[in-house]
């Protein structure tokens, strides 16, 4: 019999995991205050709409995910352990101390509740932006606290591999926030900040920006809204990181007064080391499928800004039989191409390159 999965809240989270479970076999019924995205969610698969034949001796969910916002999270998680007093309850907000402290306040059997955090998502939010293969290949951080039943651990672990999450690793709540602040809370700020420098700019001077732009600030298109959820939720992790962050900058901002001065002693040393310690930083972050990182070959071609031409460069590079490890695109500004870095494994992208020319693309750089 499959196990049965209630999905409270069915925006972009919580509609993913509901197509991912279902697609395993889950049976998953859905609710959220909003009749418009719980109908949406419905139609695109994610499950059915919990009745009360759902809540029924014997029909109860065996696990329940609160997909709510994360001020309201902890609260959820409260009164799903009171409604379902046999249910296993996990939450999959960002943020995991907030959330453990409110459930405790409540008095709740802590027991069956086990947080968990999926560290998958898109700039885009609602049911609409929702995909089955969100969780595939990604991380999903379970969050235990001393007082979690081991099975009820064992059971979120489950539900998060079959959901497609290719590393499931366990975390205390606070070890959980302060590495959020780091690798997600950080970068979102970071982007933020560095967009919101273009405001005021004149569209000739934005014209001129490059991929690295492009790069820094993709992120900056997320919602407001839940960010300052997620910010406010882990406000202590994210002031220590930013704190450390500060000080590095205040660090550069002497370094270029003195140069600006006409001084350069000592000041080169901490812009050089500033752009090393990013390089070293870069180096720790996980490779493909999460292997140890990767320095790949990149072979640079340029690609017609014309219906068909990316995709023939894709099977070229698929016929010629070397598997693409990952790729980008550049376009040229005010140019009718663009500029494909096709990420490769080292050995092969000289002959990739030379096999391409002969078959008529031209090469960039």
């Amino acid at each position: 019999m499959s196990t049965r999965v209630r999905i409270l809240g069915t925006g972009l989270i919580g509609t993913s995991v509901g197509l991912a479970l279902s697609r395993q076999g889950y049976d998953v019924t859905l609710w959220d205050p909003s009749p418009t995205a719980m109908g949406l969610a419905r139609d695109l698969g994610a499950g059915r709409l919990a009745t009360a034949a759902d809540d029924a001796p014997g029909a109860e969910p065996e696990v329940v995910v609160v997909a709510a916002p994360p001020d309201v999270a902890g609260a959820v998680v409260a009164e799903s352990l009171s409604r379902w007093p046999h249910a296993v309850v996990t939450d999959v907000a960002s943020v995991k101390s907030a959330v453990l402290q409110t459930v405790r306040a409540s008095g709740s059997d802590l027991s069956r509740y086990v947080g968990s955090h999926p560290m998958a998502g898109r700039e885009r939010s609602g049911a609409v932006a929702a995909r089955s293969d969100l969780f595939d290949g990604r991380a999903w951080v379970v969050v235990p606290h001393d007082g979690a039943d081991p099975a009820a651990v064992t059971l979120v672990a489950r539900l998060a591999t079959d959901a497609g999450a290719a590393l499931v690793t366990q975390m205390s709540p606070q070890a959980h926030d302060d590495a959020v602040a780091a690798v997600s809370h950080l970068p979102q700020l970071a982007a933020s900040l560095v967009a919101a420098q273009l405001r005021g700019m004149s569209q000739e001077a934005v014209e001129i920006a490059g991929q690295g732009l492009r790069d820094v600030t993709r992120i900056a298109a997320s919602e407001p809204g839940l960010w300052t959820q997620i910010l406010a939720g882990n406000a202590a992790s994210v002031r220590d990181v930013l704190v450390r962050l500060q000080g590095d900058l205040s660090r550069v901002v002497e370094a270029l007064d003195q140069v600006a001065a006409g001084g350069s002693e000592g000041a080169l040393e901490v812009l050089a080391r500033t752009i090393s310690n990013g390089n070293a930083g870069h180096a720790l972050i996980p490779g493909k499928h999460g292997a140890v990182p990767t320095a790949y070959g990149i072979v640079s071609v340029v690609v017609p800004d014309t219906p068909g031409n990316l995709a023939r460069l894709l099977v070229d590079v698929g016929d010629i039989g070397v598997n693409l490890e990952d790729l980008r695109l550049d376009h040229g500004l005010g140019q009718p191409f663009g500029i494909a870095e096709v990420a490769v494994v080292p050995s092969a992208a000289e002959s990739l390159a030379a096999e391409l020319v002969r078959r008529g693309w031209r090469l960039h750089g």
